[in-house]
């Protein structure tokens, strides 16, 4: 399998996959998205700026969302994770992270869900951030990952964005891959976007082993360390 993930970067970091890629990484990020009460979304935003700091005290916080389209009052975020145990056990004997924040926060959620994931790269800084998933027919990038790398690498070979991260879900929603892209202005995603789907082949790559695919727009949050 590592041949075929190290194939699967291709497209997004050419022919040398970074030092980051999948088949290179020990260390696993959890990938978490709380769906927030609607009227309750900007004081949940506010507790989570004052008190970040206890939850970061145990893993490091990657960067913190703010969805914008595709989905309201969601908050996606990941955390470097190298022993999630062992957080988890850290985090339900720290008073100040119950009281303060998680017992506060709980109260505003509808659900929360997350994810293992294993990175593809590291991470680079960039404001306008759109997230897409792709769901994948069963088997992995053993069965799909040429088919993925063909047709994601005809989207940003065209310019429709620049991918600068790349997921592989382990844990969660098995055979799912969410590409991390950046754009310059949403006008010129637009433009781009129709530009690349008149293209058949690009159509025809996309298809061959996609059960579904969505995606989201976000920006990062005043208290994400990477902005």
């Amino acid at each position: 399998v590592p041949a075929v993930r190290k194939a699967l970067m291709a497209p997004f970091f050419g022919s040398n996959p970074a030092p980051g890629s999948l088949q290179q990484h020990r260390n696993f990020h959890e990938f978490r998205t709380y769906y927030i009460q609607p009227h309750l979304n900007a004081v949940f935003l506010r507790l989570t700026n004052e008190e970040i700091h206890l939850r970061t005290a145990h893993s490091e916080l990657i960067r913190y969302w703010s969805v914008e389209y595709g989905g309201l009052n969601q908050v996606p975020f990941r955390y470097f994770t190298r022993t999630a145990a062992s957080v988890r056990a850290a985090l339900a004997q720290d008073p100040k992270w119950i009281e303060q924040y998680i017992s506060k926060a709980m109260l505003m959620l509808i659900s929360q869900d997350n994810e293992v994931t294993y990175p593809g790269a590291k991470f680079r800084s960039h404001p306008k951030m759109e997230l897409a998933t792709f769901q994948m027919k069963p088997g992995g990038p053993a069965v799909w990952g040429r088919a993925f790398q063909a047709a994601v690498g005809t989207h940003t070979g065209s310019g429709y964005a620049h991918a600068i991260g790349v997921f592989h879900s382990e844990f969660g929603q098995l055979n799912q891959v969410h590409v991390l892209c950046c754009y310059e202005s949403a006008d010129q995603r637009a433009a781009i976007r129709h530009k690349s789907h008149d293209n058949a082949r690009v159509v025809a790559e996309s298809a061959a082993y996609l059960v579904s695919q969505k995606n989201k727009r976000m920006f990062p949050c005043a208290f994400s360390p990477i902005k």
